[in-house]
């Protein structure tokens, strides 16, 4: 069994263009994603994007990149047409990793992966305790929940479960609320199947493309790890993301 990590990056992202090559502290945000990608000890890594410039941008810092189509819909399609471009077996692991997680841990990769040594599971994915209430009531972080097992039940941008006796405006302390953390891996196998389904009206309704995979009755299960640090999707999270990088430096020189 192999482990694929696939990093789809398009450049035209609407809240933060280019997005992939923005600098943050004198490395492109595409290199730091890729640098921490490294660490988890993938059999193999490679960009997916269907920009040229990013392409370009890969290959002259060492990475691995393959071009995709730019009619691509989603970073779970854009993973299995780079995969296509590789030889693997049913039961190899693609994990699709979101390419604007500069600080992303290498262990919550591999955690990501150790959810696969229980057969019988085709998908999973990460999530976190919230402890903020912004990020309760942030719709950019979706939320989940899960059964006992760890099956998710459902996703949405907004506080989930609904608290009844707050009559919806909950607070941190009233249940333990989970936000997801978006990187998935996949058995080949199901990433084919996923990558065909047609989109579906929770998927619309929510905005959320894995909204899609419950509604056609796929099951995802998802495994508690620590926050990912920063998300980065608009010009504030940049420069959230620039101070974050600049003391963490700063801290491994001291």
């Amino acid at each position: 069994m192999k482990t694929i990590g696939i990093i789809p990056a398009r450049y035209a992202s609407t809240r933060l263009p280019g997005k992939p090559l923005r600098m943050i502290a004198g490395k492109s945000m595409i290199s730091r994603v890729y640098e921490r990608v490294a660490l988890a000890g993938l059999d193999e890594i490679c960009v997916a994007t269907d920009d040229e410039r990013i392409y370009k941008h890969v290959i002259a810092f060492g990475g691995k990149a393959i071009m995709t189509s730019t009619t691509i819909g989603s970073g779970t399609e854009r993973c299995y047409a780079a995969i296509s471009h590789t030889a693997v077996s049913p039961e190899d692991i693609i994990i699709n990793i979101q390419g604007d997680e500069p600080f992303i841990e290498p262990e919550n990769i591999r955690k990501l992966i150790a959810v696969f040594t229980h057969t019988g599971i085709g998908i999973a994915t990460l999530f976190a305790h919230i402890s903020e209430i912004r990020e309760l009531f942030d719709t950019g972080i979706p939320k989940l929940v899960t059964d006992k097992s760890g099956r998710v039940l459902y996703f949405s941008r907004y506080p989930i479960p609904c608290i009844r006796d707050h009559a919806g405006m909950p607070q941190i302390d009233d249940f333990p609320f989970k936000k997801h953390i978006g990187i998935y891996a996949y058995r080949l196998s199901e990433l084919a199947e996923i990558s065909s389904l047609p989109s579906s009206e929770l998927e619309h309704a929510e905005k959320l493309e894995q909204l899609r995979w419950l509604e056609h009755g796929k099951t995802i299960y998802a495994t508690e790890v620590n926050d990912s640090g920063i998300s980065v999707d608009t010009p504030e999270d940049l420069e959230r993301a620039e101070k974050y990088a600049l003391q963490f430096s700063g801290n491994q020189k001291g």
